[in-house]
Order: C-alpha cells, then structure tokens, then sequence
C-alpha cells in the first residue's frame, strides 16, 4: 500500500511517550500520533485516550524527507462547527445599555463640525500632556539646582 497525504490507515498503538503514540501500519512502517492531533479536545494525558494495542484509525497528515509519517485522529472527526456573526462584540456590548437613545444629544453630536471636534480634542490634549508633565516634575522635587541659593 502506498502512502501519501490524505489518507486513511489502520494500526495499532505500538508505543505511547508524553509528546504522542506510535503506530505499527502495514508494510512493516510506523507512524506517530502527535497529541495535539489525538483530539479536539484538549489532551493532557494521551493515556486517556489510547492503550498500547489499541486499533486506530488515522489520516496521513505529513509525509517528511526522512520517511517519517505523521498521522492524526483528530482530522478523522467531525469539526465543531463555529458560527460566526457578522459583527465583531465590542467590550461595551456586554453590558446592558439603555434602550432609548437621547435625541437631544445626537443632534449635538451632528451639528459640531470636524474642526470644532478636532480643536476640542487637541485642548484636551493639551491639558494631559501638562497634567502629566506637572506630575512628573514634583516627583522630582524642586527645580533648584544642588548647591544654588535659595
């Protein structure tokens, strides 16, 4: 039997290590079973999951220069389907937000003009950097010089 990419075989468990199982295929050629291709699920003990001896079914998933061949149950399964929705969840979605909008405010926010929006960002801005320079230089200390009168 030829073996490529794709597919299907049976062995049997020959060997299980920490990191995933051998298994004896026909022809005299073994595979491994990494443990992240046991399951889908996430596995901390391959034991749990396989016995020495065990029949397994598995898909070739790499066949490498050194004729090593890497198998996987995992792709055997069904995938879990994820439904995905259109729109991403942003962090304030999670909480409950008021149901009606006030009207008032949203025409405020659509009569302010681009610059009057940029020049209130730009004193806020101001007023940040100044806050914070502030802060900085009294946890300095006075601006006095060592050795200068005061």
């Amino acid at each position: 039997m030829r073996l490529e990419v794709g597919t299907i075989v049976e062995g049997k468990v020959a060997k299980i290590t920490n990191f995933g199982a051998f298994v004896e295929l026909p022809d005299d050629k073994s595979g491994m079973i990494h443990i992240s291709e046991i399951s889908s699920d996430f596995v901390k003990d391959i034991k749990d999951y396989l016995r020495i001896g065990q029949a397994v079914k598995a898909k070739v998933i790499n066949i490498n220069e050194k004729n090593e061949i890497a198998l996987s149950i995992k792709k055997l399964m069904p995938q879990k389907t994820v439904i995905k929705k259109n729109k991403p969840l942003n962090s304030l979605e999670k909480f409950d937000r008021p149901s009606r909008i006030d009207s008032q405010n949203d025409k405020k926010k659509n009569s302010i003009s681009f610059e009057e929006m940029l020049a209130t960002f730009k004193h806020k801005s101001e007023e940040k950097i100044s806050d914070l320079k502030r802060a900085k230089e009294s946890k300095r200390g006075s601006s006095c010089k060592r050795g200068s009168q005061r």
